[in-house]
């Protein structure tokens, strides 16, 4: 699998063309093509943001704001509910990179109170 198919994994069934998904991931300093490996955490990290790249700009489309009613099916709050879904993946990016902060620093019981 590559970094390409592990985006459309993540955002399914929205109509983005490869083309404009390669942008992202580039935006992101990924190359599409290169092989995904669920074992490092950066790769993951930038997927997760691509695809807050890709919601977030879904979010800026003022058409997609509005209510739609048919016969007997009503879609609406999709405002909120991609605000919801950027919220989760924001605070999902950030847990993650704490955590990699957290590993890459030696356990000591030591700290600076103060800073110079």
């Amino acid at each position: 699998m590559n970094n390409l198919s592990r985006l459309k994994m993540e955002t399914p069934n929205l109509s983005i063309t490869d083309d404009q998904l390669s942008i992202y991931l580039l935006e992101n300093s990924i190359i599409p093509e290169a092989d995904y490996l669920p074992t490092d955490k950066l790769n993951q990290i930038a997927i997760y943001s691509c695809a807050l790249s890709v919601l977030e700009s879904i979010a800026n489309d003022p058409q997609l704001m509005k209510s739609y009613r048919t016969d007997d099916l009503t879609v609406s709050e999709f405002a909120e509910n991609i605000q919801s879904r950027i919220d989760q993946l924001t605070t999902k990016i950030r847990s993650m990179k704490a955590e990699q902060v957290r590993s890459s620093q030696p356990q000591t019981n030591v700290f600076s109170l103060f800073k110079n």
